[in-house]
């Protein structure tokens, strides 16, 4: 084969890989934009070709979109597009006022995110006072926090954790995104005279895999747990 021949056919050959990556990531870029929620890669592997390189048309993709007025978004494990952060003061407008939450539920939403998984006790532990069920029927309203196992203890009380809608609404790719100790501080989150050796908890979690200190949920019911209570109870 001649050194003319030789150049033609690895042209040829990457001419069809751009095509292949240019079509895998218009078959993804439809499937993401169809979802009213985000879509997992197991999901895209499923729908596209064998032998797709779903990760690298995904890293494409975010390229693609990067300068634009959306952007490809990872949510976990899971894809979505969402307007580009710059942008979103267009999508203010007058609207229903959402629920505020209280100090409390605010509280126990930041145990439950950095010491996930965590029970009710160990919450209580943490912040030093009791956590009513009122503030965590409101986060399991919001879909921000779910129940994920149970610990391997005596009484084997629920644990708590975080989801995938925690982290879209907060704009987090992992539950490892959460700010550490001195984006806090430069947030005016935490005090100036921070005690010494003090650090900030860093989950150690991979997505919806229980830690060896639990067990799988069985049937439960949520009144014995203190959970979703009449309003009038709280």
């Amino acid at each position: 084969m001649s050194n003319a021949e030789f150049s033609t056919m690895q042209r040829d050959q990457a001419v069809d890989e751009d095509t292949t990556l240019a079509e895998a990531a218009r078959m993804i870029e439809a499937l993401i934009f169809a979802s009213s929620e985000p879509v997992s890669e197991r999901i895209l592997a499923e729908r596209l070709p064998e032998n797709t390189d779903i990760a690298a048309t995904l890293h494409h993709l975010q390229k693609v979109y990067a300068n634009r007025g959306v952007h490809l978004v990872q949510v976990g494990n899971n894809w979505a597009f969402r307007t580009a952060p710059d942008l979103a003061f267009l999508m203010n407008r007058e609207v229903v006022q959402q629920r505020k939450l209280s100090r409390a539920a605010m509280e126990v939403l930041a145990i439950i995110a950095y010491h996930q998984p965590v029970t009710r006790a160990e919450l209580e532990d943490i912040r030093g006072v009791e956590t009513s069920k009122g503030t965590l029927d409101v986060l399991m309203e919001t879909g921000w926090i779910k129940l994920r196992g149970r610990r391997r203890t005596p009484g084997r009380p629920v644990t708590y954790g975080t989801t995938d809608a925690f982290l879209d609404h907060f704009g987090l790719p992992e539950i490892r995104d959460l700010p550490g100790l001195e984006e806090l501080r430069g947030a005016g989150l935490l005090s100036a005279r921070i005690p010494p050796g003090f650090a900030v908890p860093v989950p150690n979690l991979e997505a919806d895999e229980l830690t060896e200190e639990e067990d799988p949920l069985e049937d439960i019911n949520l009144e014995e747990l203190g959970l979703l209570a009449p309003r009038g109870e709280e």
